[in-house]
C-alpha cells in the first residue's frame, strides 16, 4: 500500500491533490500545531492579473493549540469569502461549473478549523475524481508524542504501507536507510510545471486548486493530476 501523510490546508495548489492521486491512502494531520505563517487556513488566487490573498479568520487562541483545537472566529462571514472567489473567477470559463462547488466548501457551517478544513478535502478529492482513502492521524494508532520522521515511520507501520510517498520539500528531512529499515520504500513527489491561459495575461503560477478548476475543463483535470514524476 502507497501512503502520503500531509497537513491540512485550505483549497491548497494542485500539488497537493497530484499526491493525493499518487498513493492509496492519505493521512491528514489534526493534531500539529496550528503555525501563523502556514498555508493552513490561507490561499492565493489570481485578482486582476496578480496573486492575492484569502483566508479563513481564527477566533483567539494560544499559539500551542493544535488544528483541531483552533476554532474559526465568530465574525467569518462565508458569504463575503464566497463572493469574493466568485468576483475574482466570474469571467473564467468554468466559473458555472466551479461556484456550485465553491458554495459547498466555503459555506459549510463547520465552527472548528480542522473539521471545516476536513469537509473542503473531502469535497474537492470527491470534484476532483479521486479514489484515494481519506484519514484522519488521530484515529490511527501510534504514539502521538513522537515527532518528524519517527511519527511517519509509525504511522506507516500502523496501517501496514509499503511505499511512503512525501512531497518533495521534505527531501532533505527523511532517511531513505530509515524507511527501509522497516521495509518501507521513501519516493518524493514532484510536481511538473503547468501553465494554462489566464484571462489572456502573464501566467501566474502555484495558485490554489480554485484557480485550475476556474480555467481548465473537467475533461483536461486527469492530464494536470498527473503531470508529476517520483522521485
Amino acid at each position: 500500500m502507497r501512503l502520503a501523510i500531509m497537513q491540512p490546508y485550505f483549497l491548497p495548489y494542485i500539488g497537493y491533490w497530484q499526491l493525493m492521486g499518487a498513493v492509496d491512502a492519505f493521512v491528514v494531520y489534526d493534531r500539529i500545531k496550528y503555525t501563523k505563517k502556514g498555508w493552513i487556513n490561507r490561499n492565493r488566487m489570481l485578482l486582476n492579473g496578480s496573486d492575492a490573498l484569502f483566508s479563513l479568520p481564527l477566533g483567539q487562541g494560544s499559539d500551542s493549540l493544535m488544528v483541531c483545537e483552533r476554532q474559526l472566529a465568530h465574525s467569518f462571514d462565508r458569504q463575503k469569502l464566497l463572493a469574493q472567489l466568485a468576483s475574482a473567477y466570474r469571467k473564467a470559463p468554468q466559473f458555472e461549473s466551479l461556484h456550485p462547488l465553491l458554495q459547498r466548501v466555503v459555506l459549510d457551517p463547520s465552527s472548528n478549523l480542522f473539521d471545516y478544513l476536513w469537509q473542503s478535502i473531502v469535497k474537492l478529492r470527491e470534484h476532483l475524481k479521486l479514489k484515494t482513502q481519506l484519514i484522519v492521524s488521530s484515529t490511527v494508532a501510534h504514539d502521538e508524542s513522537l515527532r518528524a520522521q519517527d511519527k511517519v515511520l509509525a504511522i506507516c507501520e500502523s496501517l501496514g504501507a509499503k511505499t511512503y510517498v512525501n512531497a518533495i520539500g521534505g527531501l532533505d528531512l527523511y532517511q531513505s536507510e530509515a524507511f527501509a529499515a522497516r521495509g518501507i520504500e521513501l519516493k518524493f513527489h514532484k510536481a511538473s510545471p503547468i501553465e494554462y491561459p489566464q484571462f489572456g495575461q502573464a501566467f501566474v503560477p502555484w495558485l490554489s486548486i480554485i484557480d485550475v478548476l476556474a480555467f481548465n475543463a473537467s475533461a483536461d483535470m486527469d492530464d494536470l493530476l498527473n503531470r508529476y514524476t517520483l522521485l
